[in-house]
């Protein structure tokens, strides 16, 4: 949600993460006080905290390889976000995030958590935290045989034991590690020969 349009580099077909959206935090400034519980939805409520910070950590600060396919999609999205951009004219706040509301500010992470629910609900894919989606990142990654330190600095961990935390070995994975040691340690190389023909 920390992205903006500077951060991808279209020839090199390449995402840098720099900053992450942080949850509003305000604080009440009515005077008498306004009755609502929340300083959020305090009529006169003021912004204290930034609405946007650096990564967690230095390894978050990172360079992501972005597929074909995903380009492909930014494209198509930045020609939707030049549609809403005329449609708002002078409301437009040209902040140049990729990822913004009908008028250009930054989205809110309650309606990108709000998105996210209807986009899993259409999929018909079960009910999950949008968190769940870094876990199913880097199974995947780990699928497609990518080494842990790639997947460390795709995801921007800075211990092998975050890999470990995310990756969650599946049947394939097993399968396949059973296959390797079994060619490895049973088969004899004349064995082997004589299975290929």
């Amino acid at each position: 949600m920390g992205l903006q349009w500077g951060d991808v580099d279209w020839s090199r077909s390449v995402l840098t993460i720099k900053r992450s959206r942080t949850r509003p935090r305000y604080e009440h400034r009515c005077q008498p006080h306004c009755g609502h519980k929340y300083a959020g939805h305090c009529p006169n409520r003021v912004l204290s905290r930034p609405d946007f910070d650096t990564t967690k950590s230095r390894a978050g600060r990172r360079v992501v390889p972005l597929p074909a396919a995903v380009l492909d999609l930014l494209r198509d999205h930045a020609k939707a976000q030049a549609v809403q951009r005329r449609t708002a004219a002078q409301l437009w706040v040209d902040e140049g995030w990729i990822f913004s509301d009908e008028i250009g500010r930054a989205l809110n992470p309650r309606t990108d958590w709000d998105h996210w629910k209807k986009l899993l609900k259409a999929a018909g894919v079960r009910d999950g935290r949008l968190h769940d989606a870094r876990h199913t990142a880097a199974t995947v990654l780990l699928l497609l045989g990518v080494h842990e330190r790639t997947i460390m600095s795709v995801l921007g961990w800075s211990t092998t034991a975050m890999v470990s935390r995310y990756a969650h070995v599946l049947a394939p994975i097993q399968s396949d590690v059973a296959s390797r040691l079994d060619v490895l340690l049973w088969s004899s190389p004349n064995s082997a020969m004589n299975d290929r023909t």
